[in-house]
């Protein structure tokens, strides 16, 4: 069974119908038994929004649910045991949503869909692009 996790740029490409969304992921997403999306991906973008850095992201949040029904996608809440280990993870990367969507694929046995390169070489989690 394939159970895939989006990274939030993924999410925003599927979003706006980015060609960076190639066809292989696009049928990645489509395959795939569950998907999730992680609520760290809907702070990252209101982050990214509040401080200029997303033009079109309010729409993104705006539309969640017509999103998560597009994508049949379930949103993944974030536990104690996903921040635990997102702190915890011995990992020299500092980025806070990126640690937080391994720690939940790890933890729920999803393959991280991303095109971030220090995500794929990261070995404690399984990725695809």
């Amino acid at each position: 069974m394939t159970v895939l996790l989006l990274d939030t740029h993924v999410l925003l490409w599927w979003a706006a119908d980015d060609p960076r969304l190639g066809a292989r992921q696009r049928s990645a997403i489509a395959d795939a038994e569950r998907r999730y999306v992680g609520a760290a991906s809907a702070y990252e973008i209101a982050l990214k929004v509040r401080l200029g850095r997303l033009p079109g992201g309010r729409g993104v949040l705006d539309g969640w649910p017509r999103l998560m029904r597009g994508l049949r996608a379930t949103e993944l809440s974030l536990s104690v045991a996903h921040m635990a280990r997102a702190g915890g993870l011995d990992w020299e990367h500092r980025d806070p949503f990126d640690r937080m969507l391994v720690a939940q694929a790890q933890l729920e046995g999803a393959v991280l869909l991303t095109d971030d390169a220090r995500i794929r070489h990261f070995e404690d989690v399984r990725s695809t692009w």
